[in-house]
This record gives C-alpha cells, sequence and structure tokens, in this order.
C-alpha cells in the first residue's frame, strides 16, 4: 500500500511540474460523441477590431506547408495592424477547439474613409470574410478544403497539401478555378480588403443564413501566433515589402525550422506612407487648388 502512494504521489508531483508545459499532441478524435476538452470554446467579442487609414498591402503569394497532425485545420494568413504598421500573420495548421467547427478567416473592410479589421472565429459553418481570395480552399465563400465526416476532418487534396502516407482521411474534389499547392492560379498577390477588386461587400444568402450562429475566438495558439507575428520584426511589411519571409507555417508560431515557407517574389513591392503621409498629401492637394475653388 505504501509503495502505491509513493508512487502516486511521484505523479502528482511530475504533473506540478509540467503545468507550465505546453505539449502539442494529435487531435484525440472520439467517433462517437464530441472530444472532451477541458475548457469550452470562448465565445467571439468584437474587442479585436483594428482601424487603418492606409489600404493593408495584398495577400502575398505562398505555398502551404503540409498538414502536421491529423485533424489540423488551415488558418489562411492575414495582415494585421499594429504600432509599426502592418503586420503578417503567417497562415497556419491549428487544432480546432471543436470537434466539427470550422475557421471564418479574418478580413478588412473599406469603411467609410477608414479601414476596418473584423477578426476571424470558429463556428459550425464558415461565415462572410468578404469574398476575398485567400487561397488553399478559402477562395472568397466557405471552405473547399476539408469537411467534417463522422467527427473526423476529411481533407480535399486538390487545393489542400497533406501527406497522404501519414493522413488517410483525404478525398479530391475539383473546385472552380482551383488552387493547387504548387501552382496557385493567382500567379500574383490578391486584394486583401473588402472594397478592392474581386470583393463582396455583402454576404450570400447562405453565409447569411448561418450570420446568427454562436461564434468562438481563436485557441490559445492561435492567439500567442498572433502575438508573437506582431512581435517579430521579419514580417513587419515595412521591412518585407508586402513579401514575407515567414509567409505560412506548420504549426503556430513556428517561425524557424522545417516546413515554414515564403512569399514568392511577385507583385509590386510594398512601401507604406509614413505617419501622417496622407494627410501632408490631402493638405498639399488642397494648397494646390486655385483659390475661387478653394471652400
Amino acid at each position: 500500500m505504501r509503495k502505491l502512494l509513493d508512487w502516486r504521489a511521484l505523479l502528482w508531483a511530475l504533473a506540478l511540474a509540467l503545468a507550465g508545459c505546453i505539449v502539442e499532441q494529435p487531435y484525440p478524435y472520439q467517433t462517437s460523441q464530441p472530444v472532451d476538452t477541458s475548457a469550452a470554446p470562448v465565445p467571439a467579442t468584437d474587442d479585436t477590431e483594428e482601424e487603418a487609414n492606409d489600404a493593408p498591402p495584398p495577400i502575398p503569394v505562398y505555398e502551404q506547408p503540409p498538414c502536421p497532425v491529423e485533424g489540423y485545420v488551415w488558418t489562411p494568413g492575414v495582415w494585421r495592424w499594429g504600432p509599426d504598421g502592418y503586420f503578417w500573420v503567417p497562415g497556419t495548421w491549428v487544432a480546432p477547439p471543436q470537434v466539427g467547427f470550422l475557421w471564418t478567416p479574418g478580413f478588412w473592410a473599406l469603411t467609410g474613409a477608414v479601414y476596418v479589421f473584423h477578426a476571424g472565429y470558429w463556428g459550425p459553418h464558415v461565415g462572410y470574410y468578404g469574398g476575398i481570395d485567400y487561397g488553399h480552399g478559402y477562395d472568397g465563400d466557405g471552405y473547399h478544403g476539408g469537411r467534417w465526416v463522422n467527427n473526423r476532418f476529411q481533407y480535399n487534396t486538390t487545393v489542400t497539401n497533406v501527406n497522404v502516407t501519414n493522413v488517410h482521411n483525404v478525398y479530391r474534389e475539383r473546385v472552380a478555378d482551383n488552387v493547387t499547392v504548387n501552382n496557385p492560379r493567382v500567379a500574383y498577390p490578391r486584394v486583401s480588403f473588402v472594397g478592392g477588386a474581386g470583393t463582396r461587400p455583402q454576404p450570400t444568402a447562405g453565409e447569411a443564413a448561418h450570420a446568427d450562429e454562436p461564434r468562438f475566438r481563436p485557441t490559445p495558439p492561435q492567439l500567442q501566433h498572433h502575438v508573437d507575428a506582431r512581435a517579430e520584426p521579419a514580417l513587419n511589411a515595412a521591412r518585407n515589402e508586402g513579401r514575407p519571409q515567414i509567409a505560412a507555417t506548420p504549426r503556430p508560431s513556428a517561425f524557424r525550422g522545417p516546413g515554414v515557407t515564403a512569399a514568392k517574389p511577385v507583385g509590386e513591392a510594398y512601401h507604406p506612407q509614413r505617419p501622417g503621409q496622407s494627410e501632408d498629401r490631402r493638405q498639399e492637394k488642397r494648397d494646390d487648388k486655385p483659390k475661387e475653388d478653394r471652400h
């Protein structure tokens, strides 16, 4: 009996020692009931919105790293706004917070004279994200890179990069103007905000039908991924000219090592305006007007 208690004490001490560590494990599927998670998904709020006076850079062209763990879902990269201007949050593979959940990407939208960011969220369906073509299954309307079947996530290898030797839940379904992994149909950066060419200011009927569904915040690894991207100098748009060398990662915050892909050197380089330059230019235009045209 004493030996049994000693072993229990040892295991308890080991658990306490590892309490501050995060160990990444394959997503624990169950075929007959939802995954039993220790922390329920957190409802989404609107407190993460950002505003900027200048348009975000175009979406970089990059290859998708292969899925590292069966059950992970792809979340595309997106530009965010920080103290030093726009910075890139690399696309990455993440474990969804619950079986059956899909990711709706965040997006920028031109609202009046400013650009407003609407944060992404998890939910039972993919909602409206402005018709922006993020690639790799997110072509502006829903997600075509995978689907949930019997509580397991299946991957569409037509638009998703998976190693079929390790991941067996796959299918092939042609997507209109599909984006393949190494030969994207768009060989140039795509517009990154609603109001730009090819985007949609209004949701489709299907997106509108899902508008009232519960929404849940990004998972802790996703939130940390954003924090780490904001602190990574190489991801600042002013430094990488809109072509980040860390365009996509196999896991959140894994900015170095195998699987990291860089943006392709296509499109025009991005050169942000210096702080106050927009107002300076507006003032110059007003000053250049003939006096009789001024009001």
